[in-house]
């Protein structure tokens, strides 16, 4: 057991710490961290490079493959900015006003996380589908949602939504507002406290929440697939294309495309973490 010493005027005394010694922490949490998530990716990029970086290169770079690589990383990442908006929108709401059924409210918010994706891609289809309650009612105007990119897009802001509102939802809770009432007071108009005051307090939880609503709606597939329609070069995500090459016996091919969207992965939430630690620095440092 780690002991921390205690001095006082003539005596040392030790008192254990509450939590075991660094090297032990340490070793514990690098075993656990390789075991869940290193090694499989490190299994996953084995698979691949039989073939080579040419060879992942040709795969990635097939127009069946670009354009399915198009479609999930556009649309999940105009779905994360969306749900930048209405998430804090929705949080605000939750955090800073009381009304009837508040609480039944903020549970809801958590449905997408419990819901089972097979369940939310039906229903999603169900609603949207040309005779559906929402699709048929912009049917005769020729708009069509289900089984096209838009679908994809609502499908991905239905399941990334409740990261940005429990992101940003502590934040707001924490938020002091005498800081709202000192910026009024000293004449800022409510457009200036909002931009000013509390959006800077808000980035750092913001990013993140977008952070984590982008990489959880890059990998989605079960609420997708019935809502997407699976064209090829229109509504085809790519984890879909990953599993037709499975089922095609390509192995090789589906470890390339995953280690092709893993790598673009990564380097988007690189990107969005160094952001995140720029606006951190910066309001800490306001």
């Amino acid at each position: 057991m780690t002991v921390a010493p205690v001095t006082g005027q003539r005596f040392t005394f030790l008192r254990p710490s509450a939590l075991p010694g660094f090297g032990l922490t340490l070793g514990f949490a690098t075993t656990y961290l390789s075991l869940i998530v290193l090694l499989p990716l490190l299994v996953l990029i084995w698979r691949a490079s039989g073939l080579g970086l040419d060879g992942i290169w040709r795969v990635a770079t097939t127009p069946r493959v670009m354009a399915a690589l198009e479609v999930s990383f556009v649309t999940s990442l105009l779905a994360a900015l969306l749900n930048a908006v209405f998430g804090t929108l929705v949080a605000w709401v939750l955090v800073r006003y009381e009304f009837p059924g508040r609480r039944l409210l903020d549970a809801a918010v958590d449905l997408p996380f419990a819901l089972p994706t097979a369940v939310a891609g039906i229903a999603l289809a169900a609603l949207y589908a040309p005779n559906g309650w929402i699709g048929g009612f912009f049917a005769p105007w020729g708009i069509k949602i289900a089984f096209t990119p838009w679908g994809i897009f609502i499908a991905l802001v239905f399941i990334g939504l409740p990261f940005v509102v429990r992101t940003v939802q502590p934040v707001l809770q924490d938020f002091e507002r005498e800081i709202e009432e000192a910026s009024a007071t000293l004449g800022a108009t409510r457009v200036q406290t909002v931009f000013r005051v509390i959006l800077p307090a808000l980035l750092p939880a913001l990013v993140t929440g977008v952070a984590l609503a982008f990489a959880r709606s890059v990998g989605e597939y079960g609420s997708v697939i019935f809502i997407a329609g699976n064209i090829p070069f229109v509504s085809e995500i790519a984890p879909l294309l990953i599993v037709t090459r499975l089922e095609e016996f390509d192995y090789a091919g589906a470890s390339a495309i995953a280690v092709v969207m893993l790598a673009i992965s990564f380097v988007a939430l690189l990107i969005i973490n160094s952001v995140q630690a720029l606006s951190r620095r910066r309001y800490d440092g306001a």
